[in-house]
């Protein structure tokens, strides 16, 4: 039997309350082995749910990850991500992305490539975890050097409009 190919990465960083480690399973989305993904799920204390905004497919298959996901370990925080920002390309354009606002998650656009907004959902998810909202990292990882480059400007406009279709919540 042919098993998805699951990576098991590691995240650490050093805050002021010490190092904090994050054991990372990537499940990669693959839907024909979904029932093997709870297994993965099993004992999670936070999870980062991502999909790829330039495929439009990833976006829609977040509902059936987050159910997955919820069905095994109920009540942790999760992070929603939509990568590869630094794509000209989008297909997920920023007004399509409102699945975060039914859930009430957070949500981070990133680019793996670029290391562009790396650091927050493991920021969002340790200050959830440890109940601080101002805990903070006094240390990055050693990250690879960036392949690609982001439009900033670009990128900021599209974060202007996501934060323009959220209503004000000050509980996340």
């Amino acid at each position: 039997m042919n098993l998805p190919l699951v990576l098991k990465s590691i995240h650490w960083t050093s805050s002021q309350i010490g190092k904090i480690q994050f054991y990372c399973w990537d499940t990669a989305g693959q839907e024909k082995f979904g029932g093997l993904r709870d297994g993965y799920y099993i004992h999670g204390q936070c999870a980062i749910i991502m999909f790829d905004v330039t495929a439009r497919l990833t976006y829609k298959n977040v509902p059936t990850w987050h159910r997955d996901l919820c069905r095994v370990c109920e009540n942790i925080p999760i992070v929603l991500c939509g990568n590869k920002v630094d794509v000209k390309n989008r297909q997920v354009k920023a007004k399509m992305v409102t699945f975060h606002r039914k859930k009430n998650l957070q949500y981070y656009e990133i680019s793996a490539k670029s290391n562009y907004n790396f650091e927050k959902p493991f920021l969002y998810l340790a200050r959830k975890l440890a109940g601080d909202p101002n805990l903070h990292f006094v240390e990055s990882p050693a990250l690879a050097p960036p392949e690609v480059q982001i439009d900033l400007v670009a990128q900021q406009q599209y974060e202007a409009e996501i934060a323009a279709a959220e209503p004000h919540n000050p509980a996340r």
